[in-house]
């Protein structure tokens, strides 16, 4: 149903090149997608009108840029990882998005890479892998006046949860204790262990300039469904069991996650309920 269940995030803020290793080519099959009246709702939330610049910092392969660029007069995705950012680029190509630039480096090395001003800076689910105190106040300079920043992220917790339209959930307790089986017991990122995050990214924002942010629930997709191969893609899009991590027994773990979905569901097709979006909306001020 959920998931996966989480231990926490990793905070690292000393970047590791190696988190996500491997990890590109299963992120937009692996990844649920967040709600699709998202962009409806930003631009009634913020008053979005296609004018403005977009910065969306730790994009991935621009999950979030492509979606909202067309909402911008000019989008910036940036990320540390090049094969995140050539998938990225691949699908805005794809898709004839023309307003994007792409941008190889971390949010730590703003705002030199990506200058402002811009209407709107995003991080979706990539906020907490930053130096988030310092980045916050960062990036509160970077906005103008009356910006937002918006933090977009899967929340289960306190959501109702919807009815299963059949298929069976994705066994998500049995598919971390295969990644427990061939990676241990402490939770892994890129070469060393990740600790588990011990404060919210609300709690930050609120000791910044933002000062108090606001949280806007998004309905998520109540009747997902998704196919074996997606499951086995949305684990190896993680931190904590990337491909890199399994080394010369990534193809054992991978025939034994597909052997246990077998199992759960003869069809291949499992229902997923990742969560109704949350948006975590602070404004520039002054």
């Amino acid at each position: 149903m959920a998931g996966p269940p989480g231990r926490g995030h990793p905070l690292l803020v000393s970047y590791d090149p190696t988190i996500y290793e491997g990890a590109a080519a299963h992120y937009r099959y692996g990844r649920p997608a967040y709600s699709p009246r998202l962009e409806a709702v930003l631009t009634e939330e913020l008053g979005l009108d296609g004018s403005g610049r977009l910065l969306d910092g730790g994009c991935g392969p621009g999950i979030l840029t492509v979606r909202l660029a067309r909402a911008f007069e000019e989008a910036v995705g940036l990320d540390p990882d090049a094969a995140m950012l050539a998938q990225g680029r691949r699908v805005a190509d794809e898709r004839g998005i023309t307003n994007i630039r792409w941008v190889r480096a971390r949010a730590e090395d703003l705002p030199a890479v990506a200058p402002g001003p811009y209407r709107l800076i995003t991080f979706g689910q990539s906020f907490h892998w930053t130096d988030q105190a310092r980045v916050a106040e960062v990036v509160y300079d970077m906005l103008e006046p009356g910006g937002d920043l918006a933090l977009v992220d899967h929340t289960v917790e306190g959501r109702p949860v919807p009815p299963s339209p059949g298929p069976p959930p994705i066994p998500h307790t049995e598919i971390e204790g295969l990644v427990e089986k061939y990676l241990g017991s402490a939770r892994r990122a890129g070469q060393g262990i990740g600790p588990a995050r011990t404060h919210r990214s609300e709690d930050v924002l609120v000791r910044s300039r933002f000062g108090a942010p606001r949280s806007v629930f998004v309905p998520g997709i109540p009747d997902l469904l998704r196919d074996s191969e997606s499951v086995l893609s949305g684990y190896f899009s993680m931190s904590f069991s990337a491909p890199h991590l399994f080394g010369h027994r990534v193809e054992d773990f991978a025939a034994e996650v597909r052997e246990l979905l077998a199992l759960r569901s003869p069809e291949g097709i499992f229902w997923d309920w990742p969560g109704d979006t949350e948006v975590v909306l602070a404004r520039k001020t002054g």
